[in-house]
């Protein structure tokens, strides 16, 4: 069935959009295809498209509770989820104490406080 648009990409509010940028193409591959003060993109490795804008007074969620929910959160697939835990650590990741995905997955925030998932790769 048409549906009466195509989806195209998904925008991220936080306060730097070129860093964020940079962030989530070294986590997903691909490219940046755009980035100044204001607004960043980045098109990963497997096709999907990620856009970010500047807001100014921008607040990190305060997961899994507190005053700003999380409202949506991305997954990523990884072959090992200690490596890549490390790997975006250091890239400048924070990872929540709550963790409810056991060995199956893993909870991180990007460095705008955006709640994202490493996940396992099914064999």
């Amino acid at each position: 069935m048409a549906g009466i648009g195509e989806y195209n990409d998904v925008c991220l509010d936080c306060a730097d959009p070129q860093a964020l940028a940079v962030f989530y193409q070294r986590l997903g591959g691909g490219e940046v295809t755009y980035s100044d003060e204001n607004y960043g993109a980045v098109t990963l490795a497997g096709g999907a498209n990620l856009n970010f804008q500047r807001i100014d007074g921008h607040r990190p969620v305060t997961w899994p509770e507190g005053t700003v929910p999380q409202q949506f959160h991305l997954d990523f697939l990884v072959e090992d989820l200690d490596k890549a835990e490390a790997q975006l650590l250091e890239l400048g990741a924070g990872k929540p104490d709550f963790q409810p995905g056991g060995d199956r997955w893993r909870v991180l925030v990007d460095p705008a406080g955006h709640p994202f998932c490493v996940c396992a790769r099914s064999t």
